[in-house]
């Protein structure tokens, strides 16, 4: 039998083998994600109205625009998780006859509803802290933009909203380990969030 002839056995037989092994699919699988070690740093800028405690791994930039318009005042800030492609918009208002507490917060309940769409359950939280901070936790089931938001107040003064986005496609399954992980930031940040003398805009 020569070399040609034997490579010509060797492939048919190959060729039947495969035709006849049964198939079976792949399963769905995402990168291995190496988490940093939980570490925070606080928040405390001069002529801000609050500060916190967040991240070591995240960085704080101001916010200037929204939705290409100046911001209502500048206090508001991103906190960027890079190895994510993660962030949390936190946007602030004073209360008043501009900002009513009741508005701020039927404002802050649509904005979480408009995932309703998409979403598959919407949970919410109600929780204080020692500070005279309460406020109101999201928790949006689904492949939904936002999966965490949350609003923190005193009812009198300050009102301050946050949403993590990531820089993706919503998907529930690959985003739910890093959402898992940013959650226990999150709750850090309201955990250890007070309220400042207003500074002068």
């Amino acid at each position: 039998m020569n070399k040609r002839t034997l490579w010509f056995f060797l492939l048919t037989c190959i060729g039947f083998y495969a035709c006849n092994s049964p198939f079976t699919p792949k399963q769905t699988g995402y990168f291995k994600i190496d988490f940093p070690e939980k570490k925070y740093q606080l928040f405390n800028d001069a002529g801000y109205p609050y500060s916190f405690e967040y991240p070591a791994y995240a960085t704080i930039s101001k916010d200037s625009t929204y939705f290409n318009e100046t911001t209502e005042n500048p206090w508001w800030i991103n906190i960027d998780f890079p190895q994510f492609s993660g962030r949390i918009y936190v946007s602030y208002k004073q209360i008043g006859e501009k900002n009513r507490f009741d508005t701020l917060i039927k404002h802050a309940f649509t904005l979480t509803g408009k995932h309703s769409s998409k979403a598959y359950s919407i949970e919410d939280s109600l929780f204080s802290n020692p500070y005279n901070v309460e406020g109101v936790f999201f928790r949006v089931g689904g492949n939904v933009a936002t999966a965490n938001q949350f609003f923190l107040t005193d009812s009198t003064r300050h009102f301050l909203r946050g949403a993590l986005y990531f820089d993706a496609t919503p998907n529930e399954d690959s985003l739910g380990i890093v959402n898992q992980f940013l959650i226990e930031d999150v709750k850090h940040l309201i955990n250890t969030f007070t309220w400042r003398k207003q500074s002068k805009q």
